[in-house]
């Protein structure tokens, strides 16, 4: 990429999903300390983002066009795996569900096929095994901006690498995710039970018909 021109300000979005909207809150309180080089913006709607030179796009859920991508000189996505592993939906929570506690992160990017782009960076973060879904996100939340923020101040001078490797997919979660077995050990579940949320999907079980949810909490 070419150097840096000299006074030169660029023009940087953050695409949000309305529906997977966790991460807003981390995102405008975080501080960048790069308003001398970038104009912020925040959208939830892609329709309304063009001509920009940089688009973060985080936790959205649904594929965006080639039209889209065409309309931005740079969109970006950051995926909390070790790409091409676990590429889709919920990569953290498919992770924490198989055990891991050292979660990679690589800042990726957009193109047509789903987390499939060029490496920029890779980074790693870790999550305590008694940690909730609060705290997972909270800690996704703060590699996330982190690694953005170490792309922004490199960029425009930074190179990147084709992903290596096998590659798997997640499938999207749903309600029925959440389902807990009452024949086993709260043990045997309790990852399944650390990932759920509350609010929105929380883990529950089915007895004589009925379904009764569980929300934890320390």
């Amino acid at each position: 990429m070419p150097k840096t021109k000299k006074n030169k300000k660029y023009h940087v979005t953050f695409l949000l999903d309305k529906s997977n909207n966790w991460i807003e809150k981390y995102l405008i309180n975080f501080n960048f300390n790069l308003k001398k080089k970038f104009f912020f913006k925040i959208k939830k709607n892609f329709h309304l983002i063009k001509n920009q030179d940089l688009v973060f796009v985080l936790s959205y859920t649904k594929i965006l066009s080639e039209k889209f991508i065409l309309k931005n000189k740079l969109n970006i996505v950051v995926h909390s795996s070790k790409l091409p592993k676990d590429r889709g939906f919920s990569p953290v929570q498919n992770q924490v569900l198989r055990g891991k506690s050292i979660i990679d992160i690589s800042l990726i990017k957009l193109v047509k096929k789903v987390d499939s782009g060029d490496i920029f960076l890779r980074d790693k973060y870790k999550i305590n095994n008694t940690d909730l879904n609060d705290e997972i996100r909270k800690k996704q939340a703060i590699a996330t901006l982190k690694i953005i923020k170490k792309f922004l101040i490199k960029f425009p001078n930074i190179n990147k690498k084709k992903q290596s490797g096998k590659a798997s997919f997640n499938k999207r979660r749903n309600f029925w995710s959440n389902k807990l077995d009452i024949n086993k050990s709260i043990r045997s579940q309790i990852n399944l039970l650390r990932i759920a949320d509350n609010d929105r999907y929380p883990c529950f079980f089915e007895y004589k018909k009925k379904i009764f949810k569980i929300k934890i909490y320390k």
